[in-house]
């Protein structure tokens, strides 16, 4: 006997969702729970992964099984398929094994054609109803098996109903509907060239072979992409035997929840539609109505739909999201499935089934995706008025949050704005700078044309907690960058748009939003994850209110302070600037003397936030040129306030050019070739280290100086050493005990494939992912979104590698080097300090690969504390 690709309802049961899909499992559950299910089979995931193998074509044994299982169900309903007097109709569902609302496509009503429609009509003494259900086949079919576009039919049922006067698709006659189905088979032909088919068999395979493919449509792969789902899990397909909602106004079709998904509350909740089919509640072609009315037109009914209700919950332990019909009276179950949720409903269902009794705490800390949690912390748009909004343009959702103001084109405008008392600004930049860093301090929002997930704009706008869309390549600037067009419409300074950073979305306009609160129940929650993770949790923090802002968040630590961005205000990019054009080291030095004190001042304040907790501070990193200006206009103002001439400076300006900076003279390179730079920043973290500890002696504060972009050993000890000579004679003169660590950022495959000799001199490692990424793959991060589109559409990539960690390259990386350095030193730290510490795909494969502690943006840190202890449970 050969493999089984179909099953039966009667013969599944909900452990067997890989195989059935998640809807095929649960009306297999629901069929053994005795409940009103209509009778089908489900064609396996196998059967999907196997389509794909023939070339896209349903083998002949797949064929043969799936006509065996249809005379299987002739022989439960006592109908037949294809047949006049008594015909077999049947819907045609996807279902893969995680629920994906809307991605995939549903055809019902499959095996009508003229004849039978005509022998339907009056076996049910119900013509409208017949030639209703016929017309929403051709449509169905049309659009789903053959592409055909829905629009080409709406105008035809909007055409007819003006050409009869009347407003609702209910009040046309069977008279018009049989038009309806003449235009729309018409409409079939014309489109594909074919007659629209009409045998029952040949709709069956077409509509099967449809739902395979849909699991390939470009909606799927992008909620695939967004939702950690791979593509070899592949789709089931539901057949399974029709009931009618559109019978009459004793009939209809509803979804319905358990609980309110928007808030959380416990209670029936959801809309129904009498006299219609289950795509018009959910398409919005008509206003369904309260589940509670149902109470008033069928009580019997709807106190049997409450048990039902009431008996899935209790089964399932979760919220669940419910289809039903009602066919002439009689109630029919079409499927559950766990609710989908807002972020605060999550929470609230989560701790209130540990307060019924009906989950435990480890339970509910498992039953939460970690994503969910950016919603609850950052603001979002008021739902209602978000209704009625259409997008203009849609690009990456680099940083979650809605925002909503008016439009300008520079940091310097921005910044201007913020002092003349305006409060919502949106920054719009084909791409960001670190030197628009104040710019976006005061934005409430952040639009870029370019760049990616972890681009510039998408890293600092998360770790500022700013909203941000990225990537919109859609948006055209005028030559002069003073306005831009999208979605047909020109935008200049000071007019009005809203982003939404959680969905990539873009409105023209202002919308409502409402501000996020930590409620009682994350609390909760987190206190309960917290209980099991064993991981630490730490931040990247550069100011002291972004280090407060973590701690509020959880942060254990900072796992990566940049020292850069504090060089970019105002008061101290003077001081900067004079270093990097300075002739001699003594002018070289004189330069960083006036930085020193305001180094010093910004780690004292991030050491008092962070109350003794460790703190890992990243000596320069980027390229100098960056700190200087490149428009003509400012490169001659900063001549002038430095006092040197304009040819020297341009010379200087030159002479700084990298034709690769990414790889150029940046990270310890700087200290090798300005021993004097490592030198006051080590002052710096040391002396702001004393100053505190002096101030609170029972802190244990144990300073993290992390030496960046290493790739050699030797490169390692030349700069550890200017740290080391430069800490200690400080804390000798100080006649204080102070201990400190020096580490490395692992970021150059070479120093991961060679951790064992890194590990010689570093006493700790942090993995910077960002670049390590970018140069396992040898792509630019920056550059990467422009091409990456092609990626997933070939299927060669299925996530981008800077959004979740590549765990089969530069995963190896890590887990070489993490081998490497234990071997050298057993007590080395381990930890991760790229955008990826909060993805919880990531911190799971940082959870497995032994590091001790994962660190990103503030307001990412609870979602790594759950993603956190959920690896710890899944681990038990």
């Amino acid at each position: 006997m050969g493999k089984k690709y179909l099953y039966l309802f009667e013969e599944g049961n909900a452990t067997m969702r890989d195989l059935l899909g998640g809807k095929g499992a649960n009306l297999a559950e629901m069929t053994g729970l005795g409940m009103p299910v209509p009778q089908g089979f489900t064609i396996s995931t196998e059967a999907c992964t196997r389509y794909y193998e023939d070339g896209e074509q349903i083998a002949d044994d797949i064929r043969s099984d799936i006509l065996e299982y249809i005379t299987k169900l002739e022989a439960k309903t006592g109908k037949k398929f294809g047949d006049i007097e008594n015909p077999l109709l049947v819907s045609v569902r996807s279902g893969a094994r995680a629920s994906m609302p809307g991605m995939m496509d549903t055809i019902l009503n499959l095996g009508l054609n003229e004849t039978v429609t005509e022998a339907f009509a009056k076996k049910t003494n119900n013509p409208r109803f017949a030639w209703d259900s016929y017309r929403r086949f051709i449509q169905m079919y049309s659009d789903v098996v053959m592409e055909v576009s829905k629009a080409h039919f709406e105008k035809l049922i909007t055409d007819l109903k003006a050409k009869r006067g009347v407003e609702s698709d209910t009040d046309l006659t069977a008279e018009d509907l049989k038009e309806l189905a003449d235009q729309f088979k018409a409409e079939y032909k014309e489109s594909t060239g074919d007659d629209f088919p009409t045998e029952a068999k040949d709709q069956l395979f077409g509509a099967i072979k449809a739902v395979f493919r849909s699991w390939d449509n470009e909606r799927a792969i992008i909620y695939r992409r967004m939702n950690d789902i791979p593509s070899s899990w592949g789709t089931a397909v539901n057949v399974q035997s029709m009931v009618f909602g559109n019978m009459g106004e004793t009939s209809g079709t509803g979804v319905a929840f358990s609980r309110n998904p928007s808030t959380g509350e416990k209670g029936l909740y959801g809309e129904y539609l009498m006299n219609a089919q289950g795509e018009d509640v959910v398409a919005g072609v008509r206003t369904p109505v309260p589940i509670g009315k149902l109470e008033e037109q069928n009580p019997e009914v709807y106190e049997q739909f409450k048990t039902i209700v009431s008996t899935l919950e209790n089964h399932y332990r979760d919220m669940q999201d419910m289809e039903f019909t009602i066919e002439e009276g009689k109630l029919y179950m079409l499927q559950t499935r766990n609710g989908k949720r807002t972020a605060a409903a999550a929470l609230k269902v989560a701790t209130d089934l540990v307060d019924e009794g009906m989950i435990s705490e480890k339970e509910a800390v498992l039953m939460i995706d970690p994503r969910v949690l950016d919603a609850v912390l950052h603001p979002q748009f008021d739902a209602a008025a978000l209704k009625s909004a259409k997008p203009i343009g849609t690009g990456l959702p680099a940083s979650p949050g809605a925002a909503t103001g008016e439009v300008v084109f520079t940091a310097e405008a921005a910044v201007k704005a913020a002092n003349d008392g305006a409060k919502n600004i949106i920054l719009v930049r084909l791409e960001t700078s670190p030197e628009d860093i104040e710019g976006m301090h005061v934005s409430k929002g952040i639009l870029t044309a370019r760049g990616g997930m972890t681009s510039h704009a998408a890293v600092v706008a998360r770790g500022m907690g700013t909203c941000c869309v990225s990537g919109l390549g859609a948006i055209k600037f005028s030559e002069d960058e003073t306005s831009f067009t999208l979605g047909g419409k020109t935008f200049k300074a000071g007019d009005s748009i809203s982003l939404d950073g959680t969905t990539g979305n873009v409105y023209e306009g202002l919308i409502a939003t409402v501000d996020a609160s930590i409620s009682g129940e994350f609390k909760r929650l987190m206190d309960w994850a917290d209980s099991y993770r064993t991981m630490k949790v730490r931040t990247n923090a550069d100011t002291p209110a972004d280090a407060a802002n973590a701690r509020r968040f959880g942060a254990e630590g900072i796992g990566l302070c940049r020292t850069e961005h504090m060089f970019f205000e105002p008061d101290r990019i003077a001081a900067i600037r004079e270093m990097i054009v300075a002739d001699s080291v003594e002018q070289r030095e004189a330069a960083l003397e006036k930085l020193l004190p305001m180094q010093r001042g910004d780690f004292e304040g991030i050491y008092e936030a962070m109350s003794g907790l460790p703190v890992t501070v990243r000596l320069l990193d980027p390229p100098l040129h960056e700190f200087l200006p490149t428009d003509p206009d400012d490169i001659a103002a900063l001549a002038k306030e430095m006092n040197i001439s304009l040819e020297n400076l341009n010379a200087k300006i030159a002479s700084l050019h990298e034709f690769n900076p990414m790889m150029g003279h940046r990270g310890c390179r700087l200290d090798v070739t300005y021993p004097e730079i490592g030198v006051m920043q080590t002052r710096a973290i040391i002396e702001a280290a004393i100053n505190v500890k002096t101030a609170h002696p029972d802190w244990d504060l144990v300073p993290e100086i992390m030496i960046p972009l290493v790739g050699d050993v030797k490169e390692l000890a030349f700069v550890k050493n200017i740290v080391k000579t430069t800490a200690d004679a400080i804390i000798e003169e100080a006649g204080i005990d102070l201990p400190y660590l020096v580490g490395t950022m692992i970021e150059i495959p070479r120093a991961a494939l060679t951790a064992d000799e890194i590990a010689t001199e570093a006493e700790f490692f942090s993995f910077g992912t960002n670049d390590l990424t970018q140069m396992t793959f040898g792509f630019s991060r920056d550059d990467a979104g422009s091409f990456l589109d092609a990626y997933y559409a070939n299927k060669i990539y299925e996530s981008d590698p800077f959004a979740k960690l590549d765990q089969n390259g530069v995963g190896k990386l890590v887990e070489t080097a993490v081998k490497l350095g234990k071997q050298t030193r057993p007590d080395i730290k381990l930890g991760i300090c790229g955008e990826h510490g909060g993805d919880p795909s990531s911190v799971d494969f940082c959870y497995k690969a032994g590091l001790a502690y994962v660190s990103c943006s503030p307001f990412r840190v609870p979602i790594a504390r759950l993603a956190a202890a959920q690896s710890a449970l899944n681990d038990k």
